[in-house]
């Protein structure tokens, strides 16, 4: 495929990704506004978030898998065409339940967009190529949360939340056209029946792991072993057992267990949950700041731009390292950089130039992680036939590290009593599972033995 084509391409599954990223960003300062408009109290409001974080976690396997069976082509234009439904549910939503079926189905949408546009990365660039593609793909997610609530702050001043959701119409439709136009529609060379049990399964366990971690108390440690709470957990592993049972003896699995028999895929599954509970964590420091420097809420968020920056910055920067060092180098230098930024963060009460020397480090090296190394190593490990399935994996195993670092800060922070020392004693726990991901990262394959891997698999068929 000549230059020019493949950075069309590119365009095209940018501007995909940018949109489905954009919109976890820009929903956020219009909630206040819903709530008032709606007359919903906290907890309901907070269904707007879960429910679009849910189903765009069943959905990353499930549209993965379609996109390895059908083709990328038409499983990335039903994405997109998923989103936009949803969006324009959202924005004509006579009630609140309307508003929270709309957030459903644009999770469902979005959940598939970013490991499809990994895969087709995979499909047009050659493997001494796809770094720096997939940096720039991952770079998307920092400029989202840049500009997004900036983008919202805007709108808000002279139109209706309504027009947070309709903005995306006209950009999915002209994503719509593009891809029909552009994208390649590789697509396994046989058709196998679809593994409805194990998605199933899949599903509910993910959706009991969700609705169980959601209804933790951190204030609370007891609330774990309470009805709203432990059922739903324990199920969730039981889920998780049975779906791994039923994926082993499956014809056409939705997660290929063979996979995990790559000590590469094994040690990069482990990382993307890490690189997930890091990345979590950074919605506390707000909290952290204003127990340090009695600083507002709204001054504590904008003091996190330096991260935000670092993010957008470290995620191109990696894919281009890639391309010359490989995802072993890369990968250390961003899980040290992100490790040695939480220990500092540990010395926030030395004043605020600790605080900025570590936003920026974390920043750096989250982007690092969360950009284009894991991608790369899972495109270069596995066959055309099971790319899409293999991003999915990874971003599954990422998003269920949100989730569970998401409750284990702020059950620490809340067992050790809160304010800058409890938060400080959690970070610090961030930092030391960051660190062992460091030194993980040594059992990596090097530079050469990585483009060969690749090589092997793209002339598989």
């Amino acid at each position: 495929m000549e230059s020019k084509q493949r950075n069309q391409i590119l365009l095209v599954l940018f501007v995909g990704v940018l949109m489905g990223a954009l919109d976890i960003a820009i929903v956020g300062p219009a909630l206040p506004t819903i709530r008032k408009d709606f007359a919903v109290d906290d907890r309901a409001i907070a269904w707007v978030f879960a429910m679009y974080v849910l189903f765009n976690l069943i959905s990353v396997p499930l549209m993965a898998k379609l996109s390895d069976m059908f083709g990328r082509r038409m499983i990335y234009v039903l994405d997109v065409t998923l989103f936009a439904i949803g969006s324009l549910l959202v924005a004509l939503s006579p009630a609140f339940w309307t508003i929270l079926v709309g957030r459903a189905i644009q999770g469902l949408g979005a959940g598939g967009i970013f490991p499809v546009a990994s895969a087709v990365i995979g499909d047009t660039f050659p493997p001494e190529k796809r770094g720096g593609a997939l940096g720039l793909i991952g770079a998307v997610f920092g400029i989202a949360f840049l500009i997004g609530p900036i983008l919202a702050g805007v709108m808000l001043a002279f139109l209706s939340w309504h027009w947070l959701f309709i903005v995306n119409l006209p950009i999915a439709v002209a994503v719509i056209f593009a891809a029909l136009r552009l994208l390649p529609n590789n697509r396994a060379a046989q058709q196998k029946s679809f593994d409805v049990i194990g998605m199933l399964v899949l599903a509910l366990g993910l959706a009991a792991l969700s609705y169980g971690i959601n209804q933790i108390d951190t204030k609370n440690l007891s609330s774990i072993l309470s009805m709203n709470v432990l059922p739903f957990l324990l199920a969730a592993i039981l889920s998780m057992a049975l779906f791994v049972y039923l994926e082993q003896r499956a014809a056409n699995p939705i997660i290929n267990m063979n996979l995990f028999r790559s000590r590469q895929v094994a040690l990069v599954s482990i990382v993307s949950a890490g690189a997930g509970l890091a990345e979590s964590s950074i919605a506390f420091v707000p909290a952290l700041l204003v127990a340090a420097f009695s600083v507002t809420t709204s001054a504590a968020s904008f003091m996190l731009l330096p991260a935000v920056l670092g993010m957008s910055v470290g995620s191109p920067t990696a894919g281009r390292m890639l391309d010359q060092y490989g995802s072993r180098v890369v990968l250390f230098v961003g899980t040290t950089l992100t490790a040695v930024g939480l220990f500092v963060i540990v010395l926030v009460n030395t004043g605020m130039v600790a605080f900025y020397i570590a936003a920026i480090l974390v920043g750096l090296g989250l982007g690092i992680l969360l950009g284009a190394p894991l991608r790369y190593v899972m495109l270069n490990e596995t066959p055309p036939s099971e790319r899409a399935s293999a991003q999915g994996v990874l971003a599954l195993n990422t998003s269920v590290g949100q989730l569970v670092g998401g409750a284990l800060v702020g059950a620490m922070a809340a067992s050790f009593g809160g304010g800058m020392n409890g938060y400080t004693t959690a970070f610090l726990a961030v930092g030391i599972v960051v660190a062992v991901m460091a030194v993980l990262t040594f059992a990596l394959k090097n530079r050469t033995a990585e483009l060969e891997t690749a090589k092997q698999n793209q002339a598989t068929t």
